[in-house]
């Protein structure tokens, strides 16, 4: 089963991709599933490397690492990475700049689609 889910809050404030990163650890753990995430609008900002949270608290950033060593592959929107001045050195190991054609073409590939 593929499974796409797509984020577009911002990495704190809402737990809106917290929530969406903690369902795609727990597929990404499910034998015979493969799952992807898609980073658009304010949640580019969760691929921003260096997060530094107080201790108890959740680090999205240390959730995506999580996420790109079970090999599930993260893209984050050029366009709107464009938009709030990000580039590609900004970008975490494990996320690569993405783009709407390539989110189409996961969007037609996945069975499932998740948005947050």
């Amino acid at each position: 089963m593929h499974i796409l889910i797509i984020v577009n809050d911002g990495p704190y404030g809402t737990e809106r991709s917290y929530n969406g990163l903690r369902l795609a650890l727990a597929l990404a753990k499910v034998e015979g599933t493969t799952v992807r995430v898609f980073l658009m609008a304010d949640a580019v900002a969760c691929a921003k490397p260096g997060q530094t949270t107080p201790e108890g608290y959740y680090n999205i950033g240390r959730m995506l690492k999580g996420l790109a060593t079970r090999g599930v592959q993260i893209g984050a929107c050029g366009s709107c990475m464009d938009a709030r001045g990000y580039t590609e050195s900004d970008l975490a190991e494990g996320v690569t700049r993405s783009s709407m054609p390539e989110l189409a073409a996961w969007t037609i590939e996945a069975g499932k689609v998740v948005t947050f």
